[in-house]
């Protein structure tokens, strides 16, 4: 009799937790990857993003521990006093929530700055943050923290939100490409004028290395960056060197280097994401896929599917044939995330609300 009512109370924990969160409790073991994050609910949405994430338990130092198995379930359930657990969003076909009003008193959203300035209260800095489309959350210093010079100093911070494929390599028999919908969600009537300067490399002043698939691609990651005034882009392994220096530039000729400069408050060229790239594989991040026939229908499954955010297609030559005509559908996290979060008496921190805006 008890260990039947032990299984019911096991099959009810679970129905409740695939809608819910399970508190004091952790899912041990099979993770994937962890970040920080400010609540539970964000977890649960970096997880949801997140292409491998199917479950995940959180703590109380902002830790997101993102999991998966093969079965789609922990494989045990222990107590665990200040861990909340809980379940991917991805099979409920959901729209994300990536609105995040709560604002985390004496929690620090550390590092990220691009910039500050002085100001009354938390709101205006929240509104300042809003209104910047480069701005995705911000730490505001209180009239009562304990360095006099810092108060009322509102900090705006940037992650990326735009998908950006952590690995791009050659590799015979593939096409990769992007979801056709749109890489920018802001329009400007003005469209930027841009230049390329071939066998060119811009010396120095790197703070960021990502990777592109083009010089164009570089030239878009750079111009939606708030501190990249320029950047260089190696072709022979696909390395897209943001740098920052307003005051200086030094340009030598290199071969195999593009090289070219931010572009701001302009809309912004995004012909790149219209492109097949043959041989060239975005390697890893996959969340499924399927067979189709051509590499066509591919990007038309990738566009039509709201997770997908660009693509790897197995062409017919590919030198395993039974991964020939095989799509891949891929994607990142691209929602605010914070790199680093802490306690810190008397700041706040919080989330641009340009998410939670009503159509």
């Amino acid at each position: 009799m008890l260990t039947v009512l032990l299984v019911l109370v096991s099959v009810v924990v679970l129905l409740t937790t695939q809608q819910g969160f399970l508190l004091n409790v952790d899912f041990p073991g099979s993770d994937v990857v962890d970040m920080y994050s400010p609540s539970v609910e964000h977890c649960q949405e970096l997880c949801t993003q997140h292409p491998s994430c199917l479950f995940f338990s959180y703590n109380r130092s902002f830790r997101c521990y993102m999991k998966s198995s093969s079965s789609g379930h922990p494989q045990s359930q222990v107590l665990l006093l200040g861990v909340t657990s809980g379940y991917s969003l991805k099979t409920c076909n959901l729209e994300p929530t990536l609105c995040f009003p709560q604002v985390f008193e004496d929690v620090e959203f550390h590092g990220e700055d691009y910039e500050t300035f002085f100001t009354a209260n938390f709101e205006e800095c929240q509104r300042v943050c809003t209104l910047d489309p480069m701005c995705q959350f911000f730490t505001f210093v209180t009239g009562n923290f304990s360095s006099p010079d810092v108060r009322y100093k509102c900090h705006l911070k940037f992650s990326w939100f735009v998908p950006r494929p952590v690995a791009v390599v050659l590799k015979s028999g593939v096409i990769s490409g992007f979801s056709q919908k749109p890489q920018l969600t802001q329009h400007f009537a003005t469209v930027c004028q841009s230049h390329l300067f071939s066998n060119t490399e811009f010396r120095g002043n790197d703070f960021l290395e990502s990777q592109a698939v083009s010089p164009e691609h570089c030239q878009f990651l750079c111009s939606v960056h708030p501190l990249c005034t320029y950047f260089s882009f190696s072709s022979n392994d696909f390395r897209c060197f943001l740098k920052n220096n307003p005051n200086s530039m030094v340009a030598k000729t290199k071969s195999n280097f593009t090289s070219g400069i931010s572009s701001h408050l302009c809309q912004i060229d995004e012909s790149w994401a219209k492109l097949t790239y043959r041989d060239i594989e975005f390697r890893g991040l996959d969340f499924r896929s399927e067979v189709v026939n051509f590499v066509d229908i591919c990007q038309e499954k990738c566009t039509e599917d709201p997770n997908c955010q660009f693509y790897t297609y197995h062409n017919g030559s590919f030198f395993h044939p039974e991964n020939r005509h095989r799509c891949y559908m891929k994607r990142v996290v691209t929602m605010p995330t914070p790199s680093h979060i802490r306690k810190v008496d008397n700041v706040m921190s919080g989330f641009t609300l340009r998410n939670c805006r009503s159509s």
